[in-house]
């Protein structure tokens, strides 16, 4: 009998792509073959970046499903929510054409596929791109909506008290669920509802980084009034950079190895992450008024896919006076090579869980900036529980002047609150390293997960 493959199914977006890419990778290692199913999103934004990983990952086999229609009127959120529903005909015409399946692996946004799992009898896995703490709201959300009536935006700064954190507060919620009755929200519920029926999870963290949201969700304090499955803590997963022997490296690499060591700040905010012009001129100011030195991903605020001019987006005359100390690179930096430099000396980031992944394991300090989406979250649970980031004052503001951007990198680069941070994430590198190596808590997580898996072959 022909041995299966795992089947994974990642949500839309570039931030669910990348880390099933990455988990792929670690399967194929472990002797067990992959298929990476993609939902096509109308407008094909993402083609470049799926030609691109294609050519480079070659073991790892892609299927493109054919694109189906999508509500004019449907936000990216809703896309990424309602994608998978739309896409069950045409999922379940892939998976009859293939032999043997021994799993699927679903990003946690598409939970509609349990169903089909199900019908199939192919066991369903959930894979988490984001922390231990996110499962755990996620989890509990559920219990928490029927508990009372009142929408998050009404609760404002009280703290939700939710298994697993004690700091996040209903403010930090995502946008998207701050009122009860918003069609997004209730796609939140009704994806999160469904998360207790998968036969387990899969999350890009690691035990001992996240400790209190692990035992919460082990001891089902989650779910209190139904089981929860498994919980498979597989991290830290990040790319090992894009960068292969014989290409020509990226400039901004080349510019890093003039620098000093640890004496660059990074800023940069993820691949969907961008600011007005106004922003984007505070932020120059107070970089320039900063006097550190500075490597700077800058996208076009009307348009984040076309290449900026900066010419048009910065203060006039800003790239000439910080020639000498500072480099802005056009809309995309390579973020995993950018962190592991030695001259990166501290990083501003947007708080996506992957670029909080990639700094803790180049042992860089942080500054948050969250955005969108979850990140408000991570700031405080970074900031305020496990306290190994700093975060810019105002971030919330419809404006951060160019005096907080000064204060915070100077502090980044300066204080001795800053030095701390640096001695404890790199403590926090060399757990996550452990964790990953033979014998440590993530390598046995896996190890348990693949044998399980293999072992239902023989079944």
């Amino acid at each position: 009998m022909e041995e299966g493959k795992v089947v994974l199914y990642p949500g839309v977006g570039v931030g669910h792509l990348v880390p099933m890419v990455e988990l792929a990778k670690l399967f194929i290692r472990n002797g067990i073959s992959v298929t990476i199913v993609m939902i096509d999103k109308p407008d094909k934004t993402g083609s470049d970046l799926l030609a691109s990983i294609s050519s480079s990952n070659p073991s790892i086999s892609f299927h493109v499903l054919p694109p189906v229609p999508i509500p004019s009127n449907f936000s990216f959120v809703d896309i990424m929510l309602t994608a998978s529903r739309l896409q069950h005909p045409n999922l379940v015409s892939f998976l009859a054409t293939l032999s043997s399946v021994r799993a699927i692996v679903l990003d946690f946004f598409c939970t509609d596929v349990i169903a089909v799992a199900n019908q199939l009898q192919i066991p369903v896995y959930i894979f988490f791109p984001s922390p231990a703490v996110g499962v755990s709201t996620a989890l509990y959300y559920p219990t928490f909506y029927s508990s009372t009536t009142i929408s998050l935006k009404d609760m404002r700064d009280d703290p939700l008290n939710f298994p697993g954190s004690l700091t996040i507060l209903a403010s930090d919620m995502p946008d998207t669920m701050l009122e009860r009755d918003s069609s997004t929200n209730q796609n939140f519920l009704y994806h999160f509802k469904r998360l207790q029926t998968a036969d387990g999870m899969l999350v890009n963290t690691f035990e001992w980084f996240e400790t209190k949201a692990v035992n919460a969700i082990k001891d089902g304090l989650c779910v209190p009034d139904g089981s929860t499955p498994p919980i498979y803590c597989i991290g830290p997963i990040v790319s090992k950079g894009s960068c292969k022997e014989g290409q020509e490296r990226h400039a901004c690499l080349t510019w890093l190895d003039k620098q000093p060591k640890q004496s660059v700040v990074f800023l940069c905010f993820g691949s969907l992450g961008s600011f007005s012009l106004e922003q984007l001129k505070e932020i120059a100011i107070g970089l320039e008024n900063s006097s550190h030195r500075f490597l700077w991903a800058v996208r076009d605020p009307t348009n984040i896919f076309e290449e900026p001019n900066l010419d048009l987006l910065l203060p006039k005359g800003f790239l000439d006076r910080t020639k000498d100390r500072g480099l802005v690179v056009k809309s995309w930096a390579p973020q995993v090579e950018v962190l592991q430099h030695d001259a990166i000396g501290g990083f501003v980031t947007h708080c996506g869980w992957n670029s909080i992944l990639e700094a803790i394991t180049a042992g860089v300090p942080m500054v948050c900036w969250p955005l969108y989406a979850e990140q408000r979250m991570n700031r405080r649970y970074l900031v305020e529980e496990l306290k190994v980031a700093g975060s810019i004052e105002g971030y919330g503001n419809e404006l951060v002047h160019a005096n907080a951007v000064d204060t915070k990198i100077c502090w980044l680069m300066e204080s001795n609150d800053a030095k701390e941070l640096r001695n404890r994430i790199a403590v926090v590198k060399d757990k996550a390293r452990d964790a990953v190596m033979e014998g440590g808590s993530s390598w046995q997580a896996f190890w348990d997960l693949t044998s399980s898996l293999k072992q239902n072959d023989t079944n």
